[in-house]
Parts: C-alpha cells; structure tokens; sequence
C-alpha cells in the first residue's frame, strides 16, 4: 500500500517537501489543504505548482472514498454508502445536531466479525479492517458535504474498533490534533464490544477519549446468545477492566444497552445490570432496538424503557434513553448493513 499523506506529522511532511524539492513554506500549504479545510484531491490544492501536485499524486496517493450512496433522514441526519479504493463498501452517518454541532458515526471496519444476532451489520460478513486515511477521509467527507466542521466523533459505525485498534489511534490522533483536525477529545468517543484488551490499552493512553461499552446483557448466558463472538470476554473480568479503567483515568463510561421485547427487558435482567453497575463510574444508556430487518426481534416498548430508566435512577444510576438518528434511512445504531 502506498503511504497516504493525510496519516503524516508535521515532521514527515517537511522531509516530503525536502525531498521533492520544495521550499519549506510548502508544509504550511500541504497542511492546510490536507488537515484545516481537507480537500480530497490533490488537483484541489491550488496554490500548489502543478509539478509538485503530480509528483505528490505519483508518489502519495490520497486514495479517498467516493460517495457511492447518500440518503437524507426526516431529521436531517445523512447516511453514506463510501465505496474504497479496493472497490470495498462501508456505511457512515452525518449528524446535524445543533447550529455548530455536527456528529459524524464512522466505520473502522469492512464489515464486522462479532455476529452479534440483533446486528444488521455482523451479518455482512467481515472483509478487513480501515487504513487510518480511510478513517479520517469518513470525517472529511461529511464535512465537505455540509460545509460545516465536524465537531463529535463517534466510532460506533461498522465494526469492532478494538480489533483495529492500532489504525483507529494514528486515525484519532489526526482528528485530535489541534495543528490537523482539531476535534476535542472529549468529542470522540470510541464504542467497544467489550474487548478487555482495547480497554485496558485504552486506559493507558494520554489521550481523553471517550469510552462506550455494549453490554446489552448483564447475565453471562443471555449476553452469550446475543454477542456470541463475545463469550471469551467473560462479564466478570470486563467488570474488573471498567473498574480499572476509571481508577487509572478517572473518566467515566457509558454502558450502551439494546432492549429487545422479551430477549434482554426482564425483571432479572434490570437486576442483573443494576449488580453490574456497582462499583463503577458510569452512565447507562438505554437503546430501542431498531428495525434490522429481523423479524424475530421487536424494541422494548415505552413503559419499559420509562420503567427500566426509573429504577436505575433510583439507584443512582444516571440513565438516558437514546433518540437514535436515522432510523428511517436504516442508519440508525445496529442498521448500517450497506443498503442502497
């Protein structure tokens, strides 16, 4: 694979300029073009010499996705089907949430492995993890397309990140850094399965990224037969990872739960994540399911929602319900399966 500028330091990118030649105020162009007001062509940077643009082209492809698919949701969300440069398909969302807000839900796979059951996406197969650049060109292609700045990050799209932990960091640090993308880290959030390792790594990164966890069953043998993949992660040590999580960073997580009528909404099962919750610094987020083309599964209705929200709180338990966005476009949280 070629080396893709967008993925470089500062540093890097002075040795490119030397090396092809150019003067050195042609970093600060280079960065502007590639990480404050992203472009995803070279033939874009304008005030760079054509000669230097096509020995740049030769040697540093950009490689960006193209849109190959967009749908506009009722609430103004957008749902992008990006096909790669390997002819390759993954899904994104845009998220206009308020005047100067925009959210972006990005993939770090094609495909996922997990196979979680009430998933539209795991039942797409896995086909490979996303370079860094194709991470970062997610953010810059919504941003382009609303002409407005990315201000959230969520790498809750498809895939599981922690098993593409290495490239969704080089991914994030472009997005962070206040000289590229500038996006607080505090406004990027990273959704796991509940792979131990990527929290524990996590943990010990400087960065302040947020931290979301899928749990969607606090009972072992229920949360086995809806994240089957997820069996070698046992609960009890997922436990002790989130405890020391919170002890080294002193940040607090969110436990992302899907409630699905009569599968994960019971009386025991509410119990059960109400035992888990002890000890941890947390906030639970409740998610009724969304339409994933299975009619085996049906959401949880508003009385246990409201009920399920209530008793948390009465344990002191901060506790939201998520309005998810998209739905209707089938790119709402466990829709994003490629559809046209």
């Amino acid at each position: 694979m070629a080396d893709v500028l967008r993925t470089y330091s500062e540093e890097n990118l002075k040795q490119v300029v030397t090396d092809l030649g150019q003067p050195s105020y042609r970093v600060k162009q280079l960065v502007e073009w590639l990480f404050v007001h992203p472009v995803l062509s070279y033939d874009e940077m304008t005030n760079l010499p054509a000669s230097f643009r096509k020995a740049l082209k030769e040697r540093f492809p950009l490689l960006p996705p193209r849109i190959y698919n967009r749908q506009i949701s009722r609430d103004g969300s957008r749902k992008y089907v990006l096909q790669l440069d390997d002819d390759s398909l993954i899904e994104m969302v845009a998220m206009p949430q308020e005047k100067d807000r925009l959210s972006v839900c990005l993939s770090t796979q094609v495909g996922c492995p997990l196979q979680c059951i009430f998933c539209a996406t795991g039942r797409e197969g896995f086909q490979r993890n996303l370079r860094a650049d194709e991470i970062v060109d997610q953010v810059i292609i919504a941003q382009n397309d609303f002409n407005m700045r990315v201000s959230h990050v969520l790498a809750m799209g498809q895939g599981e990140p922690f098993l593409n932990y290495d490239n969704l960091m080089d991914a994030l640090h472009v997005l962070n850094d206040p000289h590229r993308m500038a996006i607080g880290s505090r406004h990027i959030t990273i959704s796991t399965s509940g792979m131990i390792k990527g929290i524990e790594r996590l943990a010990s990164e400087p960065d302040q990224f947020t931290l979301a966890v899928s749990l969607h069953a606090a009972i072992q043998s229920l949360r086995d037969k809806l994240m089957p993949k997820m069996a070698s992660q046992p609960l009890d040590m997922l436990h002790q990872a989130l405890i020391t999580y919170y002890k080294k960073t002193r940040r607090r997580f969110t436990l992302e739960y899907v409630l699905i009528d009569k599968v994960n909404d019971s009386p025991a099962c509410l119990e059960a994540l109400i035992d888990f919750c002890q000890y941890l610094h947390c906030h639970v987020n409740l998610i009724p399911l969304n339409d994933t083309g299975d009619e085996g599964f049906k959401p949880s209705g508003s009385r246990t929602l409201n009920q399920w929200q209530n008793t948390l709180i009465q344990h002191h338990i901060e506790t939201t319900v998520r309005n998810s966005r998209g739905a209707d476009i089938m790119g709402a949280c466990g829709q994003l399966k490629n559809s046209l």
